[in-house]
């Protein structure tokens, strides 16, 4: 199959917290923090090992009642406090690249380029995301999946929102 590095239409995000881009950043690249609202609400999530470096990786499991799922992102590149760029991809236990369970023409690999920047101490992130690698099948099956990936995403950082705010209290 015919493989290409680009995406016709991308998932973008933009969200405003009330926090400082330091803190945003911190929650976002620490284990500790990033296993208290990584994912779908209502998972519990569990670090598995956590390596934030160019070429390190997260690999984590994440729980939904009695269903197990892992993921993992391979780390590219950190400039504090304003930008990681990482490439997610769902798993296997040992942290192999596996398709997704539920979807098995979704694209294996999700390039993320995540920018912090900070107005009046409020952080305004933008999420910018797409295949790589991607077959034209698999290429089709994101497009489609674009506004079940918004929605998604918006219950994950409304859970990060109230994150930070416990964290700020």
């Amino acid at each position: 199959m015919e493989q290409t590095q680009t995406t016709t239409q991308e998932l973008v995000i933009t969200r405003e917290f009330n926090a400082p881009r330091e803190l945003v950043f911190k929650v976002c690249s620490e284990a500790e923090h990033l296993a208290q609202w990584w994912g779908p609400k209502g998972s519990t999530l569990t670090v598995r090992s956590f390596d934030f470096n160019p070429g390190g990786i997260f690999h984590y499991s994440m729980e939904m009642g009695s269903m197990v799922m892992w993921g993992k992102f391979r780390y590219i590149e950190m400039t504090k406090p304003e930008r990681i760029v990482f490439i997610n991809s769902f798993s296997d236990e040992a942290g192999n690249v596996t398709p997704n369970a539920f979807l098995p023409d979704f694209p294996l690999e999700i390039m993320n380029i995540l920018t912090l920047t900070e107005q009046d101490g409020k952080t305004t992130l933008i999420l910018k995301g797409g295949p790589i690698n991607a077959t034209e099948k698999e290429m089709n099956t994101f497009q489609g999946m674009l506004g079940g990936l918004q929605q998604g995403f918006a219950g994950t950082f409304e859970q990060l929102d109230n994150y930070l705010e416990t964290l700020q209290k």
